[in-house]
């Protein structure tokens, strides 16, 4: 699998949340004395699996580098509700301007991790690895992905350019499956090639054309045994399609795919209840 670099849009991505935030002023920080200092606590009010600590520290960095972060747990523990989570001292404008768009990094992504850990364990008896998709928040890729990481999860490709997934319509146009994969392979040796299939005729045909991984798309459960009994080893199988938490997904990784992807990992993120409350 790939080493992707999660961090290399960390800066600008966090500097876009506080100018969406706090634009040129945070008006109602201006209520409170600049030299007022203040220690403010972040718990949980759920359990989760907590996740952003990068992404936290920086929005604090951008506000005010003077503000002291001191993290009561590691990245991606799993910690039951009302747990403390961080202290930060420093100005008071500073913690409470930094506030929402640091809470919003850290349950989005907390939110993320936790979802994944609760599928990664659902599976964790089979071979299965989980993947996620590039269904994501627009703007978040790399932190979704990283919080996938740190949940359990593993990374399907971050974007369109680091492996190839041919589809019908791919295929379509290249004029066969042999033909878009031995394209494939001139253009960018060395790259995964997929290809998704949505019956077993044309799962047999991507066989016979040996890419790397075959996705199978929304197969039902006996043709997915089927494929797994027929395929050639070498060739990696991939269980995609809609599957949720509330889908039969034990069975499906029990038939002996490699993969199975899940886009709700992502984009149906239910973001963790957090909260911020001085200790003055």
């Amino acid at each position: 699998m790939m080493n992707p670099d999660y961090f290399k849009d960390l800066n600008q991505t966090v500097k876009f949340a506080l100018a969406e935030d706090v634009g040129d002023v945070d008006i109602t920080a201006e209520l409170i004395d600049s030299e007022n200092t203040a220690t403010a606590e972040v718990i949980t009010r759920e359990e989760a699996v907590i996740c952003g600590q990068p992404w936290v520290d920086e929005v604090f960095r951008q506000v005010d580098p003077k503000v002291k972060i001191e993290w009561q747990i590691n990245e991606a523990d799993l910690v039951e509700a009302e747990r403390p989570l961080l202290r930060v001292s420093g100005l008071a404008r500073s913690i409470l301007t930094a506030e929402r768009p640091a809470l919003n990094f850290l349950q989005t992504l907390s939110g993320t991790a936790t979802a994944t850990h609760r599928y990664a364990q659902l599976i964790s008896h089979t071979n299965a690895r989980l993947l996620d998709t590039r269904k994501t928040i627009p703007g978040l890729r790399h932190a979704q992905k990283y919080a996938v990481s740190k949940g359990g999860g593993e990374n399907h490709r971050m974007g369109l350019y680091d492996a190839f997934l041919i589809k019908e319509n791919h295929i379509l146009a290249c004029g066969s499956i042999n033909k878009a994969i031995n394209r494939a392979r001139q253009l960018y040796p060395g790259r995964r090639v997929e290809v998704e299939v949505e019956n077993l005729d044309e799962f047999y045909k991507a066989v016979e054309a040996e890419p790397d991984w075959i996705m199978l798309d929304n197969f039902p459960l006996e043709d997915m045994l089927k494929a797994v009994a027929s395929a050639n080893r070498g060739i990696k199988l991939e269980a995609s399609g809609g599957i949720e938490e509330d889908d039969d997904l034990v069975s499906i990784a029990e038939t002996g795919v490699d993969f199975v992807s899940i886009g709700a990992l992502t984009k149906h993120c239910q973001a963790i209840d957090l909260s911020m409350r001085l200790l003055i």
